[in-house]
């Protein structure tokens, strides 16, 4: 039985190389740099990173910047992080060109965020965000109803 990766603290890990859409590439392949796990950041560290990932078309990296935020709060923002999170994730189904997994996704982080919308937190246009989910998954934007 083949060794499983694992991180310095002994945790399994997949140590494969990804592309930009987090897809694993074969062993020494170059790939791109992964996001480094449990990074604590402000939300306007967050949003900032996460945004920069997304401007570079690694939806899925910037997926890892939420998670984090997500996975270290216990607050009332919580869920803004985990459906935040899932739209990164619908929109790395999306770039894979898988259409019904990126519907599903991103109406699940649509579902998620769309409490917030009331309040815009931290500047996030959540009811903007809801639309264009919405939108995309009703067929009117051709990329995420494949």
């Amino acid at each position: 039985m083949a060794e499983r990766d694992r991180d310095v603290e002994g945790r399994a890990r997949n140590a494969r190389p990804r592309d930009g859409l987090g897809r694993p590439l074969p062993y020494g392949e170059q790939g791109v740099p992964r996001q480094p796990e449990g990074v604590v950041r402000t939300p306007e560290e967050t949003l900032t990173e996460a945004q920069r990932l997304l401007d570079e078309g690694k939806p899925f990296h910037a997926h890892e910047v939420f998670e984090d935020a997500w996975k270290s709060s216990d607050g009332a923002e919580r869920g803004l992080w985990k459906g935040l999170a899932q739209l990164a994730v619908g929109l790395t189904h999306a770039a894979r060109g898988n259409g019904k997994g990126a519907v599903a996704l991103l109406t699940r982080g649509a579902d998620a965020i769309e409490p917030y919308a009331a309040s815009a937190p931290h500047g996030i246009d959540v009811a903007g965000l809801v639309r264009w989910v919405r939108a995309g998954a009703e067929g009117e934007c051709p990329r995420l109803s494949r």
